[in-house]
């Protein structure tokens, strides 16, 4: 960041007037995938409002998080991808700022323990998307530290506006702006932190047929076991 270049004052209204110009001139040449909010909730689905909560639970953010969501609820974030470990967004200040965000890929001992633990969990990939599974294991993916959703050092910020701060309110509406955007696509989120969501799946499958087979296992011997003593009269 550039600490020694700070704009005039832009009031909010000034702000999101710019937001929508810049949508017009930069969408002619531009795809844009701007950030648009209903309402007052930023996110509405299991996976969005998840990762929101998760930001706000930790102390390293709380100076800059509210004004990051007055931002992203003003349409300021005009732009936002998001990748593997990386996301990229533009968000309009005193002018237009561009900021990346780096995501480390959630470590092997911490993804072992959780498909350990919440893989048999799991019934289908619609229930792992629409957040349709057991409280527990809503839980186990938002453990602090130890859960699915990064920690802050598990995120890497940088911004090009003035701001010495190493998040400013720009990082920060792209970060809720991320919330936003898994309402419209949770896989992102297991793209984003590297996490092989098929393998979860699979584990899945995998538990489920041990235990059919282990019942049919059962069944088979109760039923042999049945057969043999009407015919010896046992």
């Amino acid at each position: 960041m550039n600490w020694f270049s700070f704009r005039p004052y832009v009031p909010v209204a000034g702000k999101r007037a710019d937001a929508q110009k810049k949508i017009a001139v930069l969408g002619k040449t531009e795809k844009l995938s701007p950030i648009v909010i209903s309402g007052r909730k930023i996110a509405r689905t299991w996976w969005g409002e998840s990762w929101c909560a998760n930001l706000e639970r930790y102390a390293d953010y709380a100076n800059r998080i509210e004004r990051g969501r007055s931002c992203v609820r003003n349409g300021l974030v005009i732009d936002l991808s998001v990748g593997e470990g990386r996301v990229v967004a533009r968000v309009m200040g005193s002018k237009l700022y561009r900021v990346e965000i780096g995501i480390d890929g959630l470590s092997r001992k911490t993804w072992k323990k959780v498909a350990e633990q919440a893989g048999r969990r799991i019934g289908s990939l619609a229930e792992l998307v629409e957040g349709k599974f057991p409280q527990e294991l809503g839980e186990i993916f938002m453990r602090q530290g130890e859960g699915l959703f990064p920690s802050p050092r598990e995120i890497h910020m940088q911004c090009s506006c003035p701001d010495y701060a190493l998040m400013c309110k720009h990082v920060a509406a792209a970060l809720y702006g991320i919330g936003a955007r898994l309402d419209d696509d949770p896989l992102l989120f297991f793209k984003l932190r590297a996490i092989p969501f098929e393998a979860l799946l699979k584990k899945s499958v995998d538990e489920k047929m041990k235990r059919l087979l282990k019942n049919a296992r059962r069944k088979t011997e109760r039923v042999l076991t049945g057969d043999i003593t009407r015919i010896f009269g046992l």
